[in-house]
């Protein structure tokens, strides 16, 4: 039996207040489950007041390279000595490097350390662009060579709107994890996709 080793909690509906269903679920889950919880909002008041109440280092998702985001968010990081999450989103691979390398030098000048920071060079669907994947993985490895952050994905984007989805999106976690994949957004109730962990834990 296998689980997840952090639970996302996004609670982001139109016409609703955020920042008080965001403490609520956070409170709530905090007293059924022991897994570290990710927030996972863009608003910078529900991210502020759910990492004031979290029991301990608060993991927050997300961050992109554009000014307004980092400055909105950089200093919460900080005062409350989390873990963020650097959304890289530009089309290309180099485009995607370039963005995350910003992200990951603004954090340090905010005094955030590289052992606080992941970056997410974006997964896209293969249905969309043939060469969505490999510009992700492309990307990826850079970060995690060059930067010297840990790295997440949503892994199973690659494969939307495809039939054997999980074909496609097993074989694009082994290829991540060959890359130098840390934290995958993933179902770990998929027999295929745990298959390809366990194996590649094994080999490597």
């Amino acid at each position: 039996l296998f689980r997840s080793q952090v639970s996302d909690v996004n609670v982001g509906l139109p016409e609703i207040d955020e920042p008080g269903l965001m403490c609520e679920t956070i409170q709530e889950l905090q007293a059924v489950t022991p897994l570290p919880l990710q927030i996972d909002t863009s608003d910078p008041v529900t991210m502020e007041r759910a990492m004031r109440l979290y029991n301990g280092k608060p993991l927050v998702n997300s961050v992109t390279a554009k000014t307004s985001s980092m400055k909105a968010i950089f200093p919460l990081v900080k005062k409350y000595g989390g873990v963020v999450v650097g959304l890289s989103i530009p089309e290309t691979a180099e485009g995607r490097f370039l963005a995350a390398r910003r992200i990951v030098q603004t954090a340090l000048s905010y005094g955030i350390p590289r052992s606080d920071i992941l970056i997410d060079p974006l997964t896209m669907a293969v249905s969309a662009g043939q060469d969505a994947a490999l510009v992700t993985l492309d990307a990826l490895e850079r970060v995690k060579r060059e930067l010297g952050v840990k790295t997440s994905l949503g892994v199973s984007n690659v494969s939307f709107g495809l039939p054997q989805r999980e074909n496609i999106t097993s074989a694009f976690f082994l290829m991540a994890l060959q890359r130098g994949l840390d934290a995958a957004i993933m179902n770990p109730k998929s027999e295929a996709m745990m298959r390809v962990y366990r194996s590649y834990c094994a080999l490597s």
